[in-house]
């Protein structure tokens, strides 16, 4: 039996970037320091996973000041949901058919 692997997208085949779509998709918004802390990652590593989902079109930055310290948010993108649905999808699909009879 061949198994289709076409719709696994490849933006999330890391453990950073799964985790940040997975917050993002029941959260309204997450600021960076929720964001590091919940996946216990480096502000490097998060802002560069950050960064790669930001060009991919499926999440977005939100800068502001709170008080006067400046503050990021990130927001999950229309396309980013329906991506990251596309893809748990394809993952569901592949975790059923990959059974060995």
């Amino acid at each position: 039996m061949k198994l289709n692997l076409q719709n696994i997208n490849k933006a999330f085949e890391n453990r950073v970037r799964l985790g940040i779509m997975s917050v993002l998709m029941v959260n309204e918004s997450v600021d960076f320091s929720a964001l590091k802390h919940l996946l216990e990652v480096t502000d490097g590593n998060l802002a560069s996973h950050a960064r790669s989902l930001e060009e991919a079109g499926y999440i977005r930055s939100v800068k502001q000041f709170i008080g006067r310290k400046p503050n990021t948010a990130y927001v999950i993108t229309p396309e980013g949901r329906e991506a990251f649905q596309k893809h748990l999808a394809a993952l569901e699909e592949f975790l059923k058919n990959s059974h060995t009879p």
